[in-house]
Parts: C-alpha cells; sequence; structure tokens
C-alpha cells in the first residue's frame, strides 16, 4: 500500500477512485470503467506535476524521508555485480548502518560504501535506521584504505539523519571516527564519487561524502543539522522544523547555487519512490559519467583537487 505525505492529498484522493473503479470492474465485467478511469489517471499525473514542480524545503525533506524511497540496498543490487560485503572495523564489532564492501560497476572493479536505514521494522532496527556508530565508520576507513592500495575508484552512497548519538557510541569515539573517515576521503589517491540518496545529515554524512563528485537526488537534502534539531536549538521549538527548512537551504537547488555540490540527479514525477528502477539508472549514469572523467587522472591530481574543492566552498558568497 502506498505511504501518501500529507501534501500529496489531492493526489491520494484521486488514485482512491480509481483503485474504486478498477476494484468494480473486477467484480461486475459488464461495467466498462476504462473512460473514467483514464480521464483519472491523466488528472493524477496533472496534480502530481503541479504538486512536485514546486515543493517546499519541509515538503522536500518528508519526501526523501519516504519510508518507501529506495535505499542503499536497492542501488546496490541494480548498480553492482559481485558485490561483496565487508564486515566489521578490526577493533570493535560490525555496524550494519554502513555497508561496504568491493564490487563491479559496469564491468570497472570499484569500492563501494553507503549507508542502510532498513525497509521494514526488523531490518531498522539491525541497521539502526541509518545511524552508524564509531565502528561503521571504521570499517568506512579500512574499506577506503583498501581501494587506495588497490587502486579502486570509491562510490558512496549518502543516507542518513546522522550519526548515532547514544552514549556507547561517544564513549567509542564517535567524533574521532566521523574526523579520521573524513580525513581518509581527503587522502586517498583515487576517484570519489558520492551521491545523496535521501538524507545527508550532519558529520554521519560528510564523513563518506567528501568526494571529488558530490551529487544529490532532486528530493534529497543535505544539511549540518536536521530541522527539528535546528528549530529546537533556534527557537527551543521543535514544531518550527518547516521555518528552519526554509532558511538553511537544504535542497539540491540551493546547495548547487552554494556550490556545495556538483549536480543534480533528477527523480521521477512523484519521487524516488513512485519509480525507483528510473531514479537509479539515473544515478548510475551520473556515476560512470563522473568516474569516466575522473579515472584517468594521477593520484596526486585527484586528492589536490579534492581538496581544494572543499577549501573553496563559500569562498564566493
Amino acid at each position: 500500500m502506498h505511504n501518501y505525505l500529507d501534501f500529496e492529498k489531492p493526489i491520494s484522493d484521486l488514485e482512491a477512485k480509481i483503485h474504486e473503479l478498477k476494484k468494480l470492474a473486477e467484480e461486475d465485467e459488464s461495467i466498462d470503467t476504462s473512460e473514467e478511469i483514464g480521464r483519472l489517471e491523466a488528472r493524477t499525473r496533472e496534480a502530481m506535476e503541479e504538486i512536485y514542480s514546486k515543493l517546499n524545503a519541509w515538503q522536500k525533506t518528508q519526501v526523501a524521508r519516504h519510508p518507501q524511497r529506495p535505499h542503499f540496498v536497492d542501488y546496490a543490487s541494480e548498480l553492482f555485480t559481485d558485490f561483496t560485503p565487508l564486515a566489521g572495523d578490526r577493533k570493535f564489532a560490525e555496524d550494519a548502518a554502513i555497508q561496504a564492501g568491493l564490487a563491479r560497476f559496469r564491468g570497472q572493479p570499484v569500492a563501494v560504501i553507503g549507508q542502510e536505514k532498513g525497509n521494514d521494522t526488523k531490518s531498522r532496527l539491525k541497521h539502526n535506521f541509518g545511524s552508524p556508530r564509531p565502528e561503521g565508520y571504521r570499517k568506512a576507513i579500512r574499506v577506503m584504505e583498501m581501494a587506495d592500495r588497490f587502486g579502486l575508484p570509491v562510490v558512496t552512497l549518502i543516507d542518513t539523519a546522522g550519526a548515532y548519538p547514544g552514549i556507547g557510541a561517544e564513549e567509542r569515539g564517535q567524533a574521532e571516527a566521523i574526523a579520521r573517515s573524513t580525513e581518509m576521503c581527503l587522502n586517498i589517491r583515487v576517484p570519489i564519487v558520492s551521491v545523496v540518496l535521501g538524507e545527508g545529515g550532519s558529520g554521519g554524512a560528510i564523513a563518506i561524502a567528501t568526494g571529488n563528485r558530490v551529487y544529490m537526488l532532486e528530493h534529497a537534502i543535505y544539511s549540518v543539522i536536521s530541522p527539528e534539531g535546528a528549530a529546537s536549538i533556534l527557537w527551543r521549538d521543535s514544531t518550527r522544523a518547516k521555518e528552519a527548512a526554509t532558511n538553511m537551504k537544504i535542497t539540491a537547488e540551493d546547495l548547487k547555487s552554494l556550490g556545495v555540490i556538483d549536480g543534480i540527479i533528477q527523480e521521477p514525477v512523484g519521487g524516488a519512490h513512485r519509480d525507483p528502477k528510473t531514479v537509479i539508472q539515473a544515478a548510475g549514469d551520473v556515476i560512470a559519467n563522473a568516474l569516466g572523467e575522473l579515472s584517468p587522472r594521477p593520484g596526486d591530481q585527484l586528492r589536490s583537487e579534492r581538496r581544494q574543492k572543499f577549501l573553496n566552498i563559500g569562498r564566493n558568497l
């Protein structure tokens, strides 16, 4: 069953009518509802195009968090072959919030790192709702070191509300692990291509998103803190999250204009969750183009350009 967001009520009403007509036609074959269904489907497409052409920052936040939005495992299964997941940080434990391993991307060997939120209660608990602990970032560091040693490009897929803020994670050095992972991204001499799939939350995201090329899906968000968190700090009122989202400039369009990201991957009308295969294919094409451009460059040049790219952010504002 489709989960409708609060601003999608016109769409849900029309699709409910279409469902009723289809059910009626199944129950009584003498009733022809095809013409009315066709008319309603056209109205649904028009309503969807109109609504999604003018989403505000808070509405995009809701789309980015949609429970049916494709996650890392969906992209991994479609884009990569021979994916071999690697577990553990060789220091403390395995963290399922970060998935990492070696694979082939359109025939090219790569290292893959991404955050997985899960798609039902059991998998969400297993993956800690996509919020990594220190061991997850140390696993990412281990895989990036391996990629650097063997000359493998790194593809990172970001989808997290932020690193896990629990006491245990802090005791095990959460901040240090994030800083080390960011440092590793800056230091390795192979291409890094990053794509923000849904939420790109705070240091938990940038720890694996400090790439030569950083892209966002059209309705993804990328921010230093969640809108709710910002509202709680600024106004001591989390219900002002919509206002915070607008002021924080967290949408793909905002961040492209500010030079924080390099490009926007268009989503199907109605969001990635309505047509996962199309958006996954589009993301794959963008990754392939970026790797094709970056792979011939020497390692020192890749590292220097990556560092300079992040040093330049905000200089011309």
